[in-house]
């Protein structure tokens, strides 16, 4: 069943969102942090833009369903599991590893599958 799932053409359109938003996230990251930003603090800016450009592109395209209070609502207790998963992760990264891209990167996948079950199944029904 959940191998259907993620290849269905809907989650293929949210893995691009998210591809986008990640690019975005990044970018930010990486600009806080040779700006002399802390790496939570630079995680925190790149997950903020993504955010925006998140709930819009998902809202309007990957489920067509504009903005409804209780799907904002909805939209950002995920992204407020999401951004404690990702900010532990990036965390754990820079503590162990040094490098807070690398718990970043690692936080993508994890955080785009749990964003898609739940925006699909709770957040635009």
């Amino acid at each position: 069943m959940l191998n259907r799932l993620f290849l269905q053409r809907q989650f293929l359109v949210f893995v691009a969102g998210g591809v986008l938003t990640a690019l975005i996230d990044i970018g930010l990251m990486q600009l806080a942090l040779r700006s002399g930003a802390t790496p939570l603090a630079a995680a925190s800016i790149g997950f903020a833009a993504g955010l925006a450009v998140n709930y819009a592109f998902h809202a309007r395209i990957t489920f067509a369903r504009l903005t409804q209070s209780h799907s904002v609502l909805r939209f950002l207790c995920v992204v407020a599991l999401n951004y404690g998963l990702t900010l532990l992760l990036v965390a754990l990264a820079q503590t162990l590893l040094g490098s807070p891209l690398t718990g970043k990167l690692i936080s993508l996948p994890l955080v785009a599958a749990n964003g898609f079950l739940l925006s699909k199944f709770w957040v635009f029904k």
